[in-house]
This record gives structure tokens, C-alpha cells and sequence, in this order.
């Protein structure tokens, strides 16, 4: 290839395409987001009801702090301008009605000492926990993620590793050790329930090893929540975007990849209309790319394998979310800002899809004041939820195309039933936990897998595409390896970018646009380069030295 290549479409602008757009225009290139939604930002979004705002994303962003190339990464993208970050001492309590709670503080001190109060007789493992989070402290900085991997020379990738070669044996082990195990070897009843849902909820395939990186990010002040929430942070980076010169059309659905000679050339609306470029790269449900964009004619044997078999498999995707937002005129800002309460399985009944017995509470605008008036609240309440409930409490209908994609669908009397008696059993479980909760609800919302589908058109209302540490992801890391790119075989001037192309939380998304312009450069021999804006409240260097920077 050659640097003749100056025009791209992008199609979605969730975390992925917006940080695709913006690396684009800082190397060069001219481009244009396409979008089905109104607003940027995909599932990293909320929205108004009456008096309150519904933030539905982020619970904790990994990158908030600065020295470290997650936040480096947030910074070129704009994404925490003029934002302040709220950090917080629990990153969850759990809470289990017979057997108490136990809060997991931020700070392993104390959540040693803590754990220690409820179980002196599970010392050993609780040190062990804890110094695996003090370890991970001093690897947060060192934890690669400018550069792709597949691109890196063996002198690169030894450089990468070598901060963590002394670390060999407590990363290995902390691989190796699936945390529902280590969960299990605890003789206090409490920890052995508590530690499986330190994430909220809980999470079956995962080692221990996420739970210490996220617990020490959280330990060094790099999991806090920006300022104006999920929706705000999304709006920065469109910002970042337009100010680079890039441009996004809204309520557009694509509806084919343009391909000619085996190159992709643009791309096929879904009124018809054509648009083409030099450069496709898609940000969107791999499953509409891959098997109805593209027909899918352009695949391997593990992609295959991946969309076709592992797709349907259970547990290979992430699940997607059953949220209810209540709107309320009472004050709960006293109370903790997150906790998880394990519920009984007879329990399950009243929530269709529910993975495993157990709800996450969040008073929402402890850090995100601006959601709701001056003495009023919002609780956010979360679970895991299975796709197939709920379709077929929809019986099973699609979502009716429309001129704006995203809005608001009829649904069957047997799903919005559903809803109210989720709803009413939500209420019941909380208020005697929450004074005067009933009385004093002024607004109800309720999303589901469905809602995801139609807001993002996510295959099955997944919200983070493929699962890591099982076959899914795994797959999906050898076959980037292996092509060297995140485009498909036999496809030349397309790549992907975005949750389905890796594994992980809103920074991988956001990295995998940097990651995509690494290629794209090396395709057309040019050096890939990216700067901090002006705007930025954390700028390690001037803004003239940043934008000579070539990383």
C-alpha cells in the first residue's frame, strides 16, 4: 500500500469509533463517522426523565489517573477535559441478609485490616489478596497499552515485559487461580459469597488477576468516575473529534461494506444512498459486520468458529444488562454508594435472565451530583441478564427500522408485565434498606437486553462482546495475532475497532483506535502520531512538545 490513501468511514461512534476518529485526523487522514443513534458515545451513554438524568455506564473508568497509558490515552482522546474525578474509598460492599457484609475498600490497608474483623481465621488468604494488590500497585504505570502488540519488534516486546519479569510468578499464579476457587477456600461463609462479586456481579471465568489489577487502579486513584458521567465523557470526545476536524453523521444505518476487487471501497446505507473512501473500518456489532454487512464472505476458520458456534455458546459472550433506575425525592446520599446484595434463588423468578441470585445497588449521584436535584436521588440496580428471556417474552420480535433507528418500539404485553413485577420486586427488596423508599418514588425506568439491541444493535444485547480467559477470547487474541491486523482475511482497506475486536472495559475500546491507526500508518508507511489537546487539566508537557510526540 501506499500513502495515497486519505479518505475513511467509520462506521459507529461508541468509544471505539470516536477514538478511531480522532487518532485518523491527528495522522492525517479525512474522515467520517457514521452513527444510528443522535448522540455519540454507544453504550457509554445516558439519558433525561423528568427531573433526573439515568447515567447507565460507568461505574469506575481504569485510566482516570494519570502517569499510566490508559490515562494518556483518555487525554489524547479529550475525553476528560476540564473534568474532575471523583475517586471512592469502597469499591463495593456486599451484602448478604443472613451472614452481614463485608465492604472491599480501595485502599488494601484497609481492607485488610476489614476483612481481618470478619474472619481472623482466613488471615493467610486475606494477606495473600492483599499483597496481590499492593504488587499490582506498582505495575499500573508500567501496564502496556499505546502500542499493539502485533505491531511491536522482539526488542519492543521485551521492553514491555520486562517491568513485570520480576512479578513472573504472582502473575502467573494469578492467572491460573480462577477466583471462584479462591473464593471457596475461605471458612468464613460471608467471604466465600462476597469475593465472587467484588465486580458487581459475578464473573465465572475470571482468574484472579483482573480482580487485583482493577482493585489496585482503584488503590492508586485510577478507577474514579468523571465528572458529568458516561454520556459527558463521550460528548468530550466528539469534541476532541470535530476540533481535529473530523465530522459525524447522525440516524445513519449501514447496511453493506462496498467491496470491489477484494478491497473495501465504502460503504451502502440503509436508504439506499452510497458513500465511498479510501479506508472502511467498522465499530460496531461484529456480528452485523462480519455475517450481514459483508455476507459473510470474508472470514477464517477461527472467525468462523467464533461467530457461528462460540456466539451461541453460553457464557462465550458477555451477557447484557437488566437496569432499573429509580428517580426519587429523598436524599440517600448517606448511604453507600455501591453494594451488592445476594438474593435467594427462589428469588429468580421475578428476574427474567438473571444469571446468578444477586442485584447491584448504586446510589448514583453520590458521584455524579449533577443526575438529580438538590435532595432527591437516583438508584441504579443491575444485573447480569441472558438475552433469549426476554426475547421471547417480546415473542421474539424484531426492531422495526425507522428514520431514527434507535427510538422507541412497541413491545408485547407479556414483556412490559415482566417489567412491572421486576419493578415491584426490586422496590419490596430494597426498602427496608432505603426509609421511605416506596413512597417517595417519582419516576421508574427499566432497560433490558432488548433495550441494548435497540440503542446499539449489540448482538444480543451483549455489552462487552467476547468473554475473556475462555475459548472466545483467547480465539479472538490468536487470530489479531495471526492476520497482524483487525481486519479480515482476504479484505484489504478494512479494519475493525471497538469491544468486538478485543476483550475488557471502556479504555480496551477506546485503545483499540489508537491500535487501528498503528496499522493503518505501518500500511501506508507513514509514522503514526497522537498528542494531548490544549484543553487538557493533566498535561505532563507542553502542548508543543506533546504534538511532536510520535508514540
Amino acid at each position: 500500500m501506499t500513502t495515497q490513501r486519505q479518505s475513511m468511514i467509520i462506521i459507529g461512534a461508541g468509544m471505539g469509533g470516536l477514538s478511531t476518529g480522532s487518532y485518523a485526523q491527528m495522522n492525517g487522514y479525512k474522515s467520517v463517522i457514521l452513527e444510528l443513534h443522535d448522540i455519540p458515545g454507544g453504550c457509554c451513554t445516558s439519558w433525561e426523565r423528568r427531573d433526573y438524568i439515568f447515567d447507565w455506564c460507568i461505574s469506575w473508568l481504569l485510566g482516570s489517573g494519570t502517569g499510566n497509558g490508559m490515562n494518556q490515552i483518555w487525554q489524547e482522546l479529550g475525553a476528560l477535559d476540564d473534568k474532575e474525578i471523583r475517586d471512592f474509598e469502597i469499591f463495593n460492599s456486599v451484602i448478604d441478609e443472613e451472614l452481614g457484609e463485608v465492604h472491599f475498600y480501595a485502599d488494601p490497608d484497609k481492607l485488610e485490616a476489614h476483612l481481618l474483623s470478619i474472619s481472623p481465621a482466613d488471615k493467610k488468604l486475606i494477606k495473600q489478596f492483599c499483597d496481590g494488590i499492593r504488587e499490582f500497585v506498582k505495575m499500573i504505570d508500567a501496564y502496556p497499552f499505546l502500542v499493539p502488540v502485533g505491531i511491536m519488534s522482539r526488542w519492543q516486546k521485551l521492553k514491555m515485559m520486562w517491568p513485570f519479569i520480576k512479578k513472573f510468578n504472582l502473575i502467573r499464579k494469578s492467572m491460573a487461580t480462577l477466583m471462584s476457587d479462591f473464593a471457596a477456600k475461605f471458612s468464613h461463609p460471608l467471604l466465600q459469597k462476597a469475593f465472587n462479586v467484588i465486580f458487581y456481579e459475578q464473573h465465572p471465568s475470571f482468574p484472579l488477576l483482573p480482580f487485583y489489577f482493577n482493585l489496585a487502579c482503584a488503590a492508586k486513584k485510577n478507577a474514579g468516575v468523571p465528572e458529568g458521567g458516561s454520556l459527558g465523557l463521550a460528548q468530550s470526545m466528539e469534541a476532541r473529534y470535530k476540533k481535529l476536524g473530523g465530522d459525524i453523521i447522525y440516524n445513519t444505518r449501514v447496511h453493506k461494506i462496498l467491496v470491489e476487487d477484494n478491497k473495501a471501497i465504502g460503504v451502502e446505507l440503509s436508504d439506499g444512498q452510497k458513500m465511498y473512501a479510501d479506508i472502511v473500518i467498522s465499530a460496531c456489532d461484529g456480528t452485523d459486520v462480519v455475517k450481514n454487512m459483508l455476507d459473510g464472505q470474508y472470514s477464517s476458520s477461527v472467525l468462523d468458529k467464533l461467530y457461528d458456534e462460540l456466539r451461541e455458546t453460553d457464557g462465550q459472550m458477555f451477557p447484557g444488562y437488566v437496569s432499573v433506575f429509580l428517580g426519587v425525592n429523598k436524599d440517600y446520599t448517606h448511604q453507600p454508594h455501591c453494594r451488592t446484595h445476594l438474593l435467594d434463588q427462589q428469588d429468580l423468578v421475578h428476574c427474567p435472565g438473571m444469571t446468578h441470585p444477586g442485584i447491584n445497588v448504586q446510589v448514583r449521584n453520590v458521584h455524579y451530583p449533577h443526575i438529580a436535584p438538590e435532595g432527591k436521588s437516583v438508584l441504579y440496580i443491575t444485573y447480569f441478564s441472558t438475552y433469549e428471556p426476554w426475547a421471547e417474552l417480546n415473542n421474539f420480535q424484531e426492531t422495526t427500522a425507522t428514520k431514527r433507528h434507535h427510538t422507541r418500539v412497541k413491545r408485547s404485553v407479556q414483556y412490559r408485565l415482566a417489567k412491572k413485577t421486576l419493578g415491584e420486586f426490586i422496590i419490596d427488596k430494597l426498602s427496608t434498606h432505603f426509609e421511605g423508599l416506596k413512597e417517595h418514588i417519582e419516576y421508574i425506568d427499566i432497560a433490558t437486553p432488548l433495550t441494548q439491541v435497540r440503542y446499539t444493535r449489540n448482538s444480543k444485547g451483549t455489552v462487552l462482546a467476547w468473554q475473556p480467559f475462555l475459548e472466545s477470547g483467547e480465539s479472538l487474541e490468536d487470530e489479531i495475532n495471526a492476520n497482524g491486523t483487525t481486519g479480515l482475511p482476504g479484505l484489504s482497506n478494512f479494519y475493525m475497532a471497538g469491544h468486538w475486536v478485543t476483550t475488557g472495559g471502556l479504555i480496551r475500546a477506546a485503545a483499540t483506535g489508537r491500535h487501528v491507526l498503528h496499522f493503518v500508518c505501518r500500511d501506508d508507511d507513514k509514522p503514526f502520531q497522537a498528542w494531548i489537546g490544549e484543553n487538557s487539566l493533566h498535561q505532563p508537557q507542553s502542548y508543543s512538545e506533546q504534538k511532536q510526540h510520535v508514540a
